[in-house]
């Protein structure tokens, strides 16, 4: 006899009314502590001069190169301003609107993977605050093309804030690369997903454009590049324990609630106080008497000889008078 298989329990699509409030609150989150985790400026010159040390010991020397082909060609570094400016603030929330609509089975362990990625990059701000190239001193050999090219465009000369609200931006949070792990986020997500081959090399593209855009801009190094990636990567690892946390978070808040409202719902009428056994409660109707009280109303018992039949005896006389 085959064995009895359970299907499985269909999996819903989170609400958009609980997502939005959700991810907004992270990114307030996200935004009001990379503000906070500003740090001395001193010592994020001292980082950002030793990843530049770093680099020349293991022989990599991406970044002057890539800035000065960005310097020197406005039709290369005007395009570059506008893609580090904005791009990461319209392709990561497309992509997570994609996966909500049409992939929504893996929906929430991609917005998972994408908030702790996010907290863990806010983790290295804070711990390492570092200046980023265009930052430096010009004897290092780094030019700012978003200050070069800031008359195209809608930014100042302060990183890729809008005019006016450089100082609501941390400039010395380079260390990782978010601009690059959120890149890589959402190729990853468009080759997995994606079933026509334009979305399939699109998210092959647009992770390595986004790291040259980066780096030719001055605004990160290559090593911050590759922590933006590593922190995407343990992000990934994370995902699911911390989805399986938030599970029992929520279950333990549900059962507390639900706890307090069956008490709520059902409070002790008696107070404490106990009735003793026959009593009633005033007022209360009872849809047939008490035994003692049917009792009552029947009267005495009748006699056994007046309950006799006429012209018959008890029985004794009976049995005399048969005589």
């Amino acid at each position: 006899m085959p064995h009895a298989t359970t299907a499985p329990a269909p999996r819903h699509r989170p609400r958009w009314w609980t997502e939005l409030p959700l991810l907004a609150l992270v990114y307030a989150a996200y935004s009001g502590g990379r503000l906070l985790a500003r740090g001395d400026v001193s010592t994020a010159v001292d980082h950002g001069l030793r990843i530049l040390h770093l680099e020349k010991v293991l022989f990599l020397n991406a970044e002057h190169p890539l800035n000065r082909l960005f310097t020197a060609h406005a039709s290369i570094g005007i395009p570059a301003d506008f893609a580090y400016a904005s791009l990461h603030y319209v392709v990561t929330p497309a992509v997570l609107i994609w996966m909500f609509q049409r992939h929504s089975a893996a929906y929430r362990r991609a917005r998972t993977w994408l908030m702790t990625s996010t907290m863990l990059g806010l983790i290295g701000f804070t711990l390492m605050p570092t200046c980023p190239p265009r930052l430096l001193a010009a004897g290092h050999g780094f030019v700012d093309t978003m200050a070069q090219y800031s008359s195209y465009g809608w930014w100042g000369t302060e990183a890729s804030a809008p005019r006016g609200m450089g100082g609501m931006t941390n400039q010395y949070a380079a260390m990782p690369s978010l601009h690059v792990g959120w890149a890589l986020w959402c190729g990853i997500l468009l080759w997995r997903h994606g079933k026509h081959p334009l979305l399939r090399a699109a998210g092959v593209a647009y992770p390595l454009l986004t790291t040259f855009v980066v780096m030719g801009t001055a605004n990160h190094y290559l090593l911050d590049a590759v922590a933006g990636a590593a922190v995407m990567g343990i992000g990934a690892v994370l995902a699911r324990p911390v989805m399986r946390l938030a599970d029992r978070v929520k279950q333990a808040v549900l059962a507390r609630f639900a706890g307090v409202s069956a008490t709520a719902e059902s409070p002790d009428v008696s107070a404490g106080c106990k009735t003793s056994a026959g009593e009633r409660i005033p007022g209360q109707r009872t849809s047939s008497a008490e035994p003692s009280d049917a009792a009552a109303a029947a009267g005495p018992p009748a006699r056994a000889d007046a309950a006799a039949p006429a012209g018959r005896a008890p029985d004794g006389d009976t049995a005399a008078a048969a005589r």
